[in-house]
């Protein structure tokens, strides 16, 4: 029932429908607001001052000054108006569902006039040439003088609103209390009123006429009140009329003085409760079909449903793998960095041991020549110059050898400080930036599709698509055929159209098709199989005893000579040139036995017209049968018309 209240709403006051009355349209709209939205309009006599008194046109959110379709009665609501329509400069206002709302228009100080003045207890009168413009569909329409009356009222509408709000309301309430209602416990059925106890007993107790009136409990008192009697309708326009009749031109219930003053005489009319039961069972019949749909819908909600939890639960398994494998890449990273490293340390250690090496043996060279140098000073403070001269020449000796030793190279570093280590990190940086998703999973499989699939003579069209919702690429695509008589499949086609079409099948044959897609990742899954029917076969046109094949072919101007001429839709050819031509037809046989007539209208210059089969990459400028691409036969013109057999320019039988 809640899926129905924006059913009974209506669309300028957001409330439940009071008083509806029905537009030509077919929406509905309370009356008091019907009243609200009313917009006069100039006379139709004068287009040229509606358009100059267009100002404040923009504040009414329906109405296009050069483009808009306005009703007339005398079509049954539909008909064309000249001229514009004008806006009132009085400011407007929204109503809760975003409809502009005018207030009614008040006429400008003019001679008295009685009939527009209100009467006492009725709705101020209606300005004349008021528009009114339907919120829903925004199709304008002028009012007749009825005005509103003119509108039927919804008198279904309005009781599915009174049943739907007497079933929503959470208690029935007495009707006779004067302050706070209190809860019913009667309803009387004669006086269709709900009763508390203390309102039972002072309006209505149980003696004199009133004894003899049933109470009953207020559920079954709502049951009676839902199953009473249906109002009688009455002609809006013969109010002392019921509608009797349904005018089927109009579409409208009529009642009998509008069939004997003319408007519906002669339109074709049927009984009320005919047409009544027809267009309940037609509905009901509609209901079924949008059943169905709403059937289709909520399982399809279902789907959708379980497709959030479908993935709500492939984006955490997915997450989790994404997670994993970069954990696995840093771990493989700081591995790396692991061996990195120690290369490094290697390199600091070794780069140490050579210096302390180094340093440890100069600092003994340095020590030892040190003493030598001392020993050689002291030496030289002898005054003995015999003990002096026994040693000197190996002092000396020694010195110079002492010197050589820290010669070119001694006094050099043998390692520098610096690191020749250099880490090159760029492309794996590079690798990094460009780390993605990649898809890794082979196509779905094609959708073939049946309405452009079709068989021609011995040729078949195949087309096919990707199903809907696919994101996964595809590169190509393989077609599959068999070979006409239940044999293995074979490839007939592949590439990345979406379309084929294979020649040269075989007539009155049953053949076999599939597709499958492939990328990268591999080949997909094959679609469904679909069969096919080339040509049927039927009798020749001859006594001879065997079966032909009905081919329906005309010829072909993509593989004729350039100099034939097509005519007649490519049933008729022409050629003017002196030199033999070849033109060709447009089916190909692969084998059986085929029959079909040809016409020569007219030949001059005593030609020598032949026919027969060929291949498709016979000679085109020679006469057919000279080559052995081509089985022909010819009239020879020169010897009484006589017809010979030739293949590859040798002549066979007569």
């Amino acid at each position: 029932m809640d899926e129905m209240e924006e059913e009974l709403k209506c669309p300028v006051c957001g409330s439940f429908y009071r008083e509806p009355i029905i537009l030509p349209c077919s929406h509905n709209i309370c009356l008091a607001c019907a009243r609200n939205i009313l917009v006069q309009t100039p006379d139709a006599e004068s287009p040229q001052s509606s358009r100059a008194s267009g100002s404040g046109v923009s504040d009414y959110d329906y109405l296009d000054l050069d483009k808009m379709s306005l009703y007339s009665e005398a079509d049954s609501g539909y008909g064309s108006y000249g001229g514009f329509v004008s806006a009132p400069t009085t400011p407007c206002q929204k109503s809760p569902n975003g409809v502009r709302v005018f207030p009614p228009t008040v006429p400008q100080p003019q001679a008295p006039q009685q009939h527009l003045l209100p009467q006492p207890g009725s709705l101020p009168p209606i300005p004349r040439n008021s528009c009114i413009t339907c919120p829903q569909c925004h199709r304008s329409l002028i009012l007749d003088d009825r005005g509103l009356r003119g509108f039927p009222k919804n008198r279904v509408l309005e009781g599915v609103v009174d049943r739907y709000q007497q079933s929503k309301a959470a208690a029935l309430k007495c009707q006779l209390c004067e302050k706070s209602p209190k809860e019913a416990t009667v309803m009387c059925e004669q006086c269709d009123v709900f009763y508390c106890d203390p309102c039972r007993l002072r309006c209505h107790p149980p003696r004199g006429p009133l004894a003899k009136h049933r109470l009953v409990p207020p559920a079954q008192g709502r049951i009676s009140r839902r199953t009473s009697p249906r109002k009688i309708s009455t002609c809006t326009e013969h109010e002392l009329e019921n509608l009797s009749m349904y005018c089927v031109q109009c579409k409208m219930p009529v009642c009998y003085q509008c069939l004997e003053e003319g408007k519906h005489g002669t339109h074709e009319v049927k009984a009320l409760g005919a047409m009544w039961k027809l267009h309940k069972g037609q509905l009901s019949q509609a209901l079924n079909g949008l059943s169905d749909r709403a059937t289709e819908a909520k399982e399809f909600l279902v789907q959708l449903r379980n497709m959030v939890q479908h993935i709500q639960e492939n984006g955490v398994e997915f997450e989790a793998c994404l997670v994993a494998q970069c954990d696995a890449l840093i771990d493989a990273l700081n591995r790396r960095k692991a061996q990195l490293l120690a290369r490094v340390n290697k390199e600091h250690e070794h780069k140490l041991k050579v210096v302390r090496d180094q340093i440890s043996h100069c600092t003994v060279k340095l020590r030892q020549t040190t003493g030598l140098m001392e020993y050689c000073l002291e030496v030289i403070k002898e005054n003995d110059p015999s003990g002096f001269l026994q040693i000197s020449d190996a002092l000396i000796r020694r010195v110079h050898m002492t010197e050589s030793q820290w010669g070119k190279g001694t006094l050099t570093p043998r390692m520098t400080s610096d690191f020749d280590l250099t880490l090159d990190s760029g492309p794996l940086l590079q690798t990094i930036h460009q780390l993605d998703f990649v898809q890794m999973k082979v196509p779905a499989a094609p959708m073939l599709q049946l309405e452009e699939c079709c068989t021609q003579n011995n040729s078949a069209t195949l087309s096919w698509k990707q199903p809907p919702l696919s994101t996964i690429a595809v590169d190509g695509y393989i077609l599959e055929l068999d070979d006409g008589n239940g044999g293995p499949f074979r490839e007939v086609y592949v590439g990345t159209e979406t379309i084929c079409t294979v020649d040269g099948l075989h007539f009155h044959s049953t053949y076999k098709s599939r597709v499958k897609a492939f990328n990268a990742s591999g080949v997909g899954q094959y679609s469904k199989t679909l069969i096919m029917q080339t040509s049927e076969t039927g009798l020749p046109p001859c006594d001879i005893q065997s079966i032909g094949t009905v081919a329906w072919f005309t010829f072909d101007p993509v593989s004729a000579h350039p100099d034939i001429i097509f005519s007649n839709d490519n049933l008729t050819v022409t050629c003017n040139s002196y030199d033999d031509r070849v033109v060709m037809g447009n089916s190909a046989f692969s084998r059986g036995v085929h029959y079909w007539e040809m016409t020569i209208d007219r030949y001059d210059n005593h030609p020598d017209p032949a026919f027969g089969i060929a291949r498709a990459d016979v000679l085109k400028d020679v006469m057919l049968g000279k080559d052995d691409k081509a089985w022909a036969m010819y009239v020879d013109n020169n010897r009484s018309n006589r017809s010979w057999f030739m293949h590859n320019n040798s002549h066979t039988n007569r």
